[in-house]
């Protein structure tokens, strides 16, 4: 039985082994050459209990709660945090998860992926490359044209509407 349990265990280690999270298509953005670093105290007298826990904690809010999971208008989601541009709405769809989903980032530059090993299972986490913010996680099942569905936090985004058309 011990035996089994291993297995069981080494097959959802590797079970990510094989994830080509490829965002070669999606264009290049600015060089991240200047992350901010901050103390936990200095993030905490910008953001609000909820979006330092999510974007600084790696916390997650519940499913159809976030300010943004249902929004349908015109503009660009920031990173909460350093205010880096990260999805057009142009790329959000409804995925039915509860959570902003989108099929690519404005840069592939704006955005980190890192292995995520918690709570028994392997995800790929999404991070703002300029302040290493947890944004949410992406996966393999979104539509076209990159077939990945970027799942993130309303909490770790502040939505910025597009300007009026004259």
């Amino acid at each position: 039985m011990k035996y089994l349990a291993f297995i069981f265990v080494l097959s959802l280690a590797c079970s990510g082994c094989k994830r080509d999270m490829s965002i070669s298509a999606i264009p290049k953005g600015i060089p991240m050459t200047d992350k901010i670093k901050k103390s936990d105290a200095e993030w905490m007298t910008i953001l609000t209990p909820e979006q330092f826990k999510v974007a600084r904690k790696k916390g997650t809010e519940r499913a159809f709660t976030g300010a943004t999971w249902d929004n349908k208008k015109e503009g660009i989601y920031h990173c909460v945090c350093c205010d880096l541009p990260l999805f057009p709405s142009t790329t959000k769809y409804e995925s039915g998860t509860g959570w902003p989903s989108f099929f690519q980032p404005i840069a592939q530059d704006n955005v980190a992926l890192e292995s995520d090993r918690s709570f028994f299972s392997v995800r790929t986490e999404v991070l703002c490359a300029k302040c290493d913010a947890h944004l949410g996680h992406v996966f393999e099942d979104g539509p076209k044209p990159t077939g990945l569905r970027y799942c993130m936090n309303s909490a770790a985004m502040n939505f910025q509407p597009a300007s009026p058309k004259p």
